[in-house]
C-alpha cells in the first residue's frame, strides 16, 4: 500500500513538472541544424542521439517514461551537454536547460543507481574524505598501476577497468591542493583586487599543479586570495545526472563558506566549474532562500575563468624574450563550457600567443567537443573514445609539442586519447604555461596563507 501511494505521488509530481519544460520544447522547429555539430550524432548517425530526436522523445515524455523509464534515461544520457546544438540553434532553444530538467524528472521518478548515490551523497559533500582517499591512493598507486605511454608518463590501472575501462592517466597526486595548503587568505597588493579562489575537484585532487600555477599568477600580479579549507564540489556531476537534491545541497554548502567573505571576483581554473557556478547556480536561483539568492546573484556577475580574469581584469603583461632555436609548438583545444557556454575563446589564445619559447598553431575543429562530458566517459566509454579520436587526429595534424586547454576534464580526455595512440604530446593547462613563463617562478605564496 505504501509503495502504491509513493508511486502515485511520483506520478503526480511528474505530471506537474512536465509542464515546466512543455513551453521550452515548442521552440524547436525540428530543422536539424543540430546534426552538423552534435559530436554524438557525428559518430552514431542516429536521430535519437541528436537534440532534435531527443526533443521529440520529450514531447511525449509522460508516455515514454511510463512505457520504459530506463530506455528513455539511456537515450538522454547519450548526450555530452556540450552546448553545441544550443549554440547552433537558429530558434535559440535552450537545450541544456531542457535536458537538465528532463534528467531531473527521470531521476526523481526512477531513482539513482547505487554507485552514483554513494559518490554524490557521501563522498562529494566531504572534501576531506576525498583528500584522504587521494592520499592513500597516491601512496599505493605503484602497486596497481602499469606504464601505458613512456613518452607521456601515463599509466593504466587494470584493477579499475570495470569502472574506467583502459583509460590512461597521469600519476595521482600524493596530496590534494587543499590538504597541502589549507585555508588561504592573503591581502591584495598592487592590483587592489581580492578574489575567492574555487579550484574545483580536479585541480584540487588531481591536477594540483594547475591550482599552484593559478596561485602563482595571483601572487605575481598582487591579487589577494581567499579560499576556505572545505569547499565542496560545484555540483555539476549531480545536476547532470538528475540528482537535483544533492546538487542543491552542495551549492548551499559552498554558499555558507563564502557568505561572509569579501571578494571582487570568484575565479576558477576549471571551465566546467565556473560555467556551472555562473550559469546553473543562477538558473535555479528561485529554489534558494532570499539570502542565498543575493549571494548567487553576486557570484553570477563576478565569476570568471582564470584566463578571462588574467587578460580582461589584470591586463597581464608578458615578458617576451628573444625567441631561440628549438622553439616548441603549442595548439589549443576550446573547452565546450568555456567557449559555447561562456563565450571565452580569445583570452586563452592571447596568453598562448605571447609566451616566449612557444609558437602557437591553430588546430582544425578547435572547438569541437573532445568527448569528455564528465561521467559520459564512464557510462558511454566507446562513444567517448570515438569522439576523442577525432579530436586527437585534429591535434596531431598540426604536429604540436603541447596541447593546451582550460578545462581539467578535457585535459583528462586529451591525455587519455593521445596516450592510447602512442603520441608524445604534453597536455597542459593554459595557466600552467603562463606561470612557467613568468620570470619569478618562486613566489612564496604558501607563506601567506592563514
Amino acid at each position: 500500500m505504501k509503495q502504491k501511494t509513493k508511486k502515485n505521488a511520483s506520478l503526480t509530481g511528474l505530471a506537474k513538472q512536465l509542464l515546466a519544460i512543455d513551453d521550452q520544447l515548442t521552440g524547436c522547429m525540428h530543422c536539424g541544424l543540430c546534426q552538423a555539430v552534435c559530436p554524438v550524432y557525428g559518430v552514431t548517425l542516429k536521430e535519437t542521439d541528436v537534440s532534435r530526436g531527443k526533443i521529440v522523445l520529450l514531447e511525449n515524455m509522460a508516455y515514454e517514461i511510463l512505457k520504459d523509464a530506463d530506455e528513455l534515461s539511456e537515450r538522454l544520457d547519450r548526450c555530452l551537454l556540450c552546448g553545441s546544438c544550443q549554440t547552433n540553434c537558429p530558434s535559440g532553444v535552450n537545450t541544456i536547460e531542457i535536458f537538465l530538467h528532463a534528467r531531473r524528472l527521470i531521476t526523481e521518478y526512477k531513482g539513482l543507481n547505487v554507485i552514483k548515490k554513494i559518490v554524490f551523497r557521501f563522498i562529494l559533500p566531504h572534501p576531506k574524505l576525498m583528500s584522504f582517499f587521494i592520499a592513500v591512493s597516491g601512496r599505493f598507486q605503484r602497486i596497481f598501476r602499469r606504464k601505458a605511454n613512456k613518452n607521456m608518463g601515463t599509466f593504466e590501472f587494470p584493477v579499475l577497468r570495470p569502472f574506467v575501462g583502459k583509460r590512461h592517466f597521469q600519476p595521482l597526486a600524493t596530496k590534494s591542493f587543499s590538504a597541502k595548503y589549507g585555508k588561504i587568505n592573503t591581502l591584495s597588493d598592487k592590483s587592489g583586487i581580492k578574489v575567492a579562489f574555487f579550484p574545483g575537484c580536479l585541480p584540487d585532487k588531481l591536477f594540483v599543479k594547475v591550482s599552484e600555477a593559478t596561485m602563482k599568477v595571483f601572487e605575481k600580479n598582487g591579487v589577494g586570495v581567499f579560499m576556505p579549507d572545505s569547499l565542496v564540489c560545484c555540483g555539476i556531476p549531480n545536476l547532470a545526472s538528475g540528482d537535483y537534491a544533492s546538487f542543491k545541497q552542495l551549492v548551499k554548502t559552498n554558499l555558507n563558506l563564502l557568505e561572509n567573505a569579501e571578494f571582487d571576483y570568484l575565479v576558477s581554473p576549471c571551465a566546467t566549474c565556473i560555467s556551472n557556478i555562473k550559469e546553473n547556480w543562477f538558473r535555479f536561483i528561485k529554489d534558494f532562500t532570499s539570502a542565498e539568492q543575493k549571494l548567487i546573484e553576486k557570484i553570477h556577475y563576478r565569476a570568471m575563468d582564470i584566463t578571462e580574469f588574467s587578460v580582461d581584469i589584470l591586463n597581464v603583461k608578458f615578458d617576451i624574450q628573444e625567441r631561440k632555436s628549438g622553439i616548441k609548438k603549442v595548439t589549443y583545444h576550446d573547452s565546450c563550457h568555456l567557449k559555447k557556454t561562456l563565450g571565452i575563446f580569445t583570452q586563452p589564445r592571447e596568453i598562448l600567443k605571447n609566451l616566449s619559447g612557444l609558437e602557437f598553431v591553430e588546430m582544425p575543429e578547435a572547438d569541437r567537443c573532445c568527448g569528455s562530458g564528465g561521467s559520459f566517459t564512464l557510462t558511454q566509454h566507446e562513444l567517448a573514445n570515438k569522439i576523442g579520436q577525432r579530436k586527437r587526429n585534429s591535434i596531431v595534424s598540426v604536429n604540436p609539442d603541447i596541447v593546451a586547454a582550460a578545462c581539467p576534464a578535457c585535459m583528462l580526455q586529451l591525455m587519455d586519447m593521445l596516450s592510447q595512440n602512442g603520441d608524445n604530446v604534453e597536455v597542459k593547462h593554459v595557466i600552467e604555461l603562463y606561470a612557467e613563463n613568468m620570470n619569478n617562478q618562486q613566489t612564496g605564496f604558501t607563506d601567506l596563507k592563514t
